[in-house]
């Protein structure tokens, strides 16, 4: 769902940024894990995985002195022998000590030319190099943020010269990496090129890279010899030979030209056409004694005097931004002043709407310092056409001040065309771990960690449930499992090297049976991937020492890895792990909606018997009928917003397709009472009543939202006295406003994820909440809604622990009427999602996908996705509806997930979407029979009947009801 910064309530409503729910519930388990050799990923931007935070709480820094001169520029540029090819690393050679490069979880110094300190590699004179030591952990290094200094579409070589001391034998592996942070806190890491080194000469480690699109931050980092082993750089050399694009500055891709709609990009004519927002602006040649100057052009500006975090400095675009174009916003910035060395930057849009109502777009966000000019970049789109447009900068703490070396806004270009990707031999079905058996011992397998792994027998012989519905018959297991003991780390346990197996772009099902020993409660297993260096979910289920447990999930990796390794981790330190029959296999798609279609035709059709009448009902006998579906009653919905009303295209493509709509923020409590006492519902009651002309039906979404990071900074402040009176009023004023308006209502959100009323007011609350949603409005069905039930990922949310909380609920009284999953998910697999839906359907409440999205950069993938989704909702009978969490660009909350391109092109997904609504409406035609009849087999919903007799052509209209036994339908033609 889309998340509002709690922060920015008191001062005003501000469009979150995109966000994304995915891995959320891993937080804790990697907490746990966070010793782990694998590196892990979180792309949750409301939690920080263990790594980030080791990073920021003990980064050693260096000379503040960042500063990237003609000088530094020439000097690097010796190393490749071209002027052109640039060096874009700072300090490449150590001269200035640390300067600019920062230590990851470690210590790092400059060892002084000539100095001998590690005579093996002390045969250069005149060299000084960097010592990175104290490391822990493999990936601890030595890295430098490089973010402003490389352009998307530009091919860079890397070379470093390298070497190692310790107490290992032999040689240790150096690895180059990249590591990327994207605007919506997804994060992910680019190997690219690895090197033997040893205690005796320096080796040249080599390799190279390219950015498709450009992320928030890109850093680069050096890292890989083992534990207690110092990690030796002489010198690192990142250049780009082949473009001319990449200059000294290393700004190409904020180059202006006659499109950039601001004026006085770069300062060149002072501080024209800017000012400061609440705060002074000053123009600058330098700053701090000269440490700091412009990345390029001659001049930058501040933002000074910041007493509130929204201050900034500003330039009205009004007039120069056209309505439904995209553009791509670039500006190079960073931060000074106050003690603060980061902080979050960002680049909003304030929009004057001609009847003066006021809203403020989020754009684009970067972690910014006071170390180095960085790049925040973003797309925004208009869809109005506003009497006043401001585009400007804001975020870090008062005191601190915001400096802006240029910017640009200018038409975001339109991607290429996309092409589905080509996988040869996929293998479906196959499994791609070896010795799953265990019939050769443990060989194939190895101990991830100081654990040891032995073979017992007596696991199950049977395939888990998920992967039987999957692969259907199938041979036995042979009953034996891989007994894990001595785990001193929750990460150990057994592993496996499958990157040779795995393709790019297929999905693949993950299956196991899991146990635990002895231990002080239930355990969290998790099946995980090591992808390179990010860390990738596979199945995770909480675990009990008394039977086995079925582990299911999937995964699909669309980037080439080098290197890629399965292991089972989780429990705690000292409980055994047992693993059997476990199973890694492409799922056929394919043949899973053969299976669906026919489902479906069960589950969504109905026969149907059109029976004719009429003072000419005896001459009727061959009479042509044409029978047409005008649409299917099956709910499919999108989540809308305000701001989309303002725009046709989008209006068309949602009557047009959907028959249901959600609210993305404007019920939300923190919406529409943002400040105490100030009540806005007018964005709820104009989006209302747009559904209520077009015949669409609403979900409220949400009366209250358990997750303490949604709920505004006035609702936390309140005494528990005071906070149930405010609930109270919140229950009361909402439900007898829409009284009769909204058939459901989420009543609680997310109460798998969060206890913020729970733990402030007692359990009963969350009773009371449903209870008094029911006194208030008894027409509507309350339900409850979380994420992550359907996909295997997520213990806290697993459909058994979904089935206890609506379980406990109901036992104390709440009147829960429906069951909201809502889909936010990566790489489905049918089964899985299926098997879900059994489970939770045996409580026989109405079930609804409440926020579906999925993501693939590649639009056939997104595409594929999206068809299972959709497939399996529609072929399942305890589904009743299934609402898109949006479905137009830069309207959502995640990033390629959208349906219609930001100026209203159809990519591929949408255009599955709407090929799946076609294949799901009947038409039929034919004669009528010498009973007067016609017959077929038609899909829910509403129909028209065209009778074409010599004389004349009759039309009249019906509906096809849900029913096991024919419907007969009278038509009276007279």
């Amino acid at each position: 769902m889309k998340r509002l910064c709690a922060s920015t309530f008191a001062r005003r409503l501000f469009k979150p940024r995109t966000t994304t729910k995915k891995h959320k519930h891993l937080q804790e388990s990697k907490e746990k894990m966070e010793q782990s050799p694998i590196v892990t990923v979180n792309d949750n931007n409301d939690y920080q995985e263990s790594r980030e935070s080791m990073e920021k709480s003990d980064m050693i820094t260096a000379s503040a002195n960042n500063n990237f001169d003609s000088q530094s520029a020439t000097e690097n540029g010796k190393e490749t022998g071209s002027y052109v090819a640039t060096n874009i690393i700072l300090n490449h050679e150590f001269l200035d000590g640390l300067h600019s490069w920062h230590p990851n979880c470690c210590d790092a110094f400059v060892v002084p030319a000539g100095s001998g300190y590690h005579k093996g590699l002390a045969a250069e004179e005149g060299c000084c190099y960097a010592v990175v030591s104290n490391r822990k952990e493999c990936w601890q290094g030595l890295e430098q943020d490089i973010t402003s200094r490389v352009s998307a579409g530009s091919a860079y070589t890397v070379s470093a010269c390298v070497g190692a001391s310790g107490t290992f034998q032999g040689s240790v592996e150096v690895l180059a990496t990249l590591k990327l942070v994207y605007q919506n806190s997804e994060t992910s890491y680019l190997f690219i090129a690895k090197k033997s080194a040893s205690k005796e000469c320096w080796e040249i480690l080599e390799g190279s890279f390219s950015l498709s699109t450009m992320p928030d931050q890109v850093i680069f980092y050096l890292e890989g010899p083992p534990a207690e082993t110092d990690l030796l750089i002489k010198s690192v050399v990142i250049s780009c030979p082949s473009s001319t694009a990449c200059d000294s500055s290393g700004t190409s891709s904020v180059c202006t030209d006659d499109d950039n709609i601001i004026i006085n990009p770069q300062f060149d004519d002072g501080l024209n056409s800017w000012s400061g927002r609440g705060c002074k602006v000053a123009l600058h040649d330098s700053m701090a004694d000269g440490k700091i100057t412009p990345m390029s052009g001659k001049a930058f500006a501040s933002a000074t005097e910041r007493t509130q975090t929204w201050n900034g400095i500003q330039q009205d675009v009004t007039g120069r931004v056209k309505r439904k174009l995209a553009y791509e916003v670039t500006a190079i910035v960073r931060i000074y002043g106050n003690n603060v060395t980061t902080a979050d930057l960002r680049s909003t849009l304030y929009v004057k709407a001609a009847d003066n109502r006021e809203r403020y777009i989020g754009i684009a966000s970067v972690q910014a310092t006071d170390k180095d000019w960085v790049k925040l970049q973003g797309k925004f789109l208009i869809n109005d056409s506003p009497s006043q447009v401001v585009v400007f900068l804001e975020g870090p703490p008062a005191g601190t001040d915001i400096l802006l070396n240029n910017l640009v806004i200018k038409h975001a270009a339109k991607p290429p065309s996309p092409s589905p990707p080509v996988i040869e031999d996929a293998g479906f079905g196959v499994n791609i771990i070896a010795n799953t058996n265990l019939n050769d011992g443990t060989n194939g397998w190895f101990p991830l960690g100081n654990c040891t792994m032995s073979v017992q027998t007596g696991s199950p012989h049977i395939m888990p449930p998920m992967a039987r519905d999957s692969l259907g018959a199938h041979e036995p297991l042979s009953g034996r499992y891989i007994l894990v003991t001595g785990r001193t780390q929750n990460w150990m346990g057994p592993a496996q090297m499958i990157t040779d197996k795995v393709k790019l772009y297929l999905t693949y099902q993950v299956s196991a049976w899991v146990k635990i020993g002895k231990a002080s409660g239930p355990q969290n297993v998790n099946v995980a991937l090591g992808v390179d260096s990010q860390w990738v979910n596979g199945g995770q289920a909480e675990v009990s020492s008394d039977r086995w447990h079925e582990i299911g999930g999937s995964f699909r990796i669309e980037k080439q890895a080098t290197k890629v390794m399965v292991y089972i981790q989780g429990p705690a330190a000292g409980v055994d792990l047992m693993v059997a029959g476990l199973q890694i296999f492409p799922v056929d798609r394919t043949a899973r909606f053969r299976h669906l279609k026919r489902q479906t035709a069960k589950i969504r059709k109905r026969d149907v018997i059109l029976k004719f009448s009429g003072s000419d009902s005896g001459s009727l006998f061959g009479t042509f009928v044409r029978v047409r579906q005008l649409q299917n009653s099956f709910p499919f919905g999108s989540a809308i917003s305000r701001t989309n009303m303002d725009n046709e295209d989008f209006n068309d493509f949602f009557v047009k397709n959907f028959n249901w709509a959600v609210f993305g923020n404007e019920l939300k409590w923190y919406w529409t009472e943002a400040q105490k006492g100030n009540l806005n519902y007018k964005d709820a009651d104009e989006l209302l009543d747009f559904c209520t002309k077009n015949n669409i039906q609403v979900r409220g979404h949400c009366i209250f939202w358990e997750v303490i990071g949604t709920v505004q900074a006035w609702v936390q402040a309140l005494n528990k006295n005071d906070l149930m009176t405010a609930v109270q009023n919140r229950v009361t004023g909402l439900l007898t406003r829409y009284k009769g308006k909204f058939p459901h209502y989420d009543v609680n959100n997310e109460m798998m994820h969060g206890s913020f009323y729970q733990d402030r007011l007692g359990k009963d609350i969350r009773v009371n909440m449903f209870k008094t949603a029911h006194q208030l409005d008894p027409s509507a069905i309350l339900f409850v809604n979380d994420y992550h039930v359907e996909d295997g990922s997520d213990s806290r949310s697993s459909p058994e622990k979904y089935i206890e909380h609506i379980l406990d609920l109901q036992e104390h009284g709440a009147p829960v009427g429906g069951i909201g999953i809502q889909g936010h998910i990566d790489s489905p697999v049918g089964p899985i999602v299926c098997s879900a839906l059994d489970k939770l359907g045996v409580l026989g409440l109405p079930i609804w996908f409440t926020e579906v999205d999925v993501s693939s950069d590649n639009e056939y993938v997104r595409a594929d996705d999206l068809e299972v989704m959709l497939r399996e909702a529609y072929a399942h009978p305890a589904v009743e509806g299934m609402m898109l969490w949006g479905f137009w660009e830069l309207f959502m909350s995640r990033t390629n997930a959208h349906l219609v391109n930001a100026e209203g092109d159809i990519n591929e997904a949408g255009k599955r979407y709407l090929a799946l609504k076609h294949e799901w409406l009947s038409h039929a035609h034919g004669h009528i029979d010498e009973q007067g009849q016609f017959s077929f087999s038609g899909f829910h919903g509403s129909y028209e009947v065209e009778v074409v007799a010599v004389s004349k052509k009759i039309t009249k209209k019906f509906v096809v009801d849900k029913g096991d036994n024919a419907l007969v339908i009278s038509i009276d033609l007279s």
